[in-house]
């Protein structure tokens, strides 16, 4: 029997179902978090053959130890992941030094985490990137912004999603932003477009056995810094451009045995690095999409992705097929703005469509809004409408 650590298995909240579609193909499940026992779902609980309590999970040589403790008790440990994005340099240190090699080992790490080291590889696979600086002097600064003008976007190199991340349009805003001092981030030229991704659960020969694409209606950069709303959709299938550059760039980094979620973006207009609709790098994301988005590319092909992704950790395929197919739509409304319909409201309206009405957790609102609805649509019309009813 195959052992299966999965790193806080209660966060996201639905990522029992991982753990439940693994247990369910005969692995060993073991859970480490730091979250009580008794505070785990129900649902975690029976996905999980033990869990093992931490008190911190930033605390490494607790989680070594938890870790070290399942290999004495059950053996050798084939798998180790968080699929999490915040955890995902944690997992290749642990399996490091556990010789665990069925994911990123701690030399191989830095290539998937850090942007300035992913646009190698995104050219590498053909698709454009936009320029950048490593920010280290004021006059290094000045002299890239005099080359690509403004505005600029800064972000950590190693960061997650878009927390911590700026566009600055004038030498004020650049000044006050190097006045901090800012370590380990990146400037690049200013892209004008719609951010759209490819999702793929990829096989230990980089070939992927599941398919899908979002599109971002509102930027994300702008959702976190100006706390606005989310707005968002699923296709079941992404865009034949995106396949292409996504399916280009998992062979330029060599992917294997993974849920992916790459970011591009489509250019809104003509500009220095493309013509309008072309396909340009933003960033690769070695994990799923976060919080919910799972279960909307269920929604959007009628599928399972759990079960998809926990069929290629344990038998490398799946027979696991797509039915239906619908635009997914998301729509998170931030909590202190004022809205023509209330939640009643909508649901009422759209009852027949919605998958879901709830709260996001803290740590997830900053970039997906306070609470969300999602709903399914045969045609983009109607998602518009819901859109524009659901944040009105």
């Amino acid at each position: 029997m195959k052992n299966f650590i999965f790193i806080s298995p209660n966060f996201p909240a639905n990522y029992w179902k991982f753990c439940h579609e693994l247990k369910n193909n005969g692995l060993n499940v073991l859970g480490i978090g730091d979250c009580p026992y008794d505070n785990l779902s129900a649902e975690l609980k029976n996905s999980l053959n033990e869990y093992y309590k931490v008190d911190s999970l930033e605390n490494y040589a607790e989680v070594y130890r938890a870790v070290a403790f399942f290999a004495f008790k059950y053996g050798k440990i084939d798998w180790l992941e968080s699929n999490n994005e915040y955890w995902l340099e944690r997992d290749a240190k642990l399996r490091t030094d556990f010789n665990i090699t069925s994911g990123y080992s701690e030399k191989e790490i830095k290539r998937v985490k850090f942007k300035s080291e992913m646009k190698k590889y995104y050219k590498k696979a053909g698709v454009k990137v936009a320029r950048h600086y490593l920010v280290k002097t004021v006059k290094g600064a000045n002299d890239f912004i005099k080359k690509v003008g403004y505005p600029v976007v800064v972000k950590p190199d190693n960061g997650v999603g878009a927390n911590a991340t700026y566009k600055l349009k004038n030498d004020g805003e650049l000044a006050a932003f190097l006045k901090a001092k800012p370590r380990g981030y990146v400037m690049e030229e200013y892209i004008d477009g719609a951010v759209c991704s490819y999702d793929a659960i990829v096989d230990s020969f980089g070939n992927p056995i599941f398919e899908t694409g979002l599109v971002e209606m509102f930027s994300l950069m702008d959702t976190v810094n100006e706390l606005g709303n989310s707005l968002y959709y699923y296709c079941p299938r992404p865009a034949d451009d995106v396949a292409e550059a996504g399916r280009k760039t998992l062979k330029a980094f060599g992917v294997k045995s993974r849920f992916i979620h790459f970011e591009f973006f489509r250019l809104s207009s003509d500009q220095h690095i493309g013509k309008k609709g072309e396909i340009v790098a933003l960033e690769v994301n070695m994990r799923p999409a976060g919080g919910i988005s799972p279960d909307m590319m269920n929604y959007a092909s009628s599928t399972d992705v759990y079960k998809i992704w926990a069929d290629m950790i344990a038998y490398d395929s799946t027979l696991v097929t797509r039915g239906e197919e619908y635009f997914c739509g998301y729509a998170g409304r931030r909590d202190g703005k004022s809205f023509e319909y209330s939640e009643q409201d909508v649901i009422d309206a759209y009852r027949n469509n919605l998958k879901s009405v709830s709260r996001i957790p803290k740590a997830l609102s900053g970039a997906m809004g306070d609470l969300c609805f999602i709903g399914t649509f045969k045609t983009d019309k109607e998602m518009s409408e819901f859109f524009a009813d659901a944040l009105k």
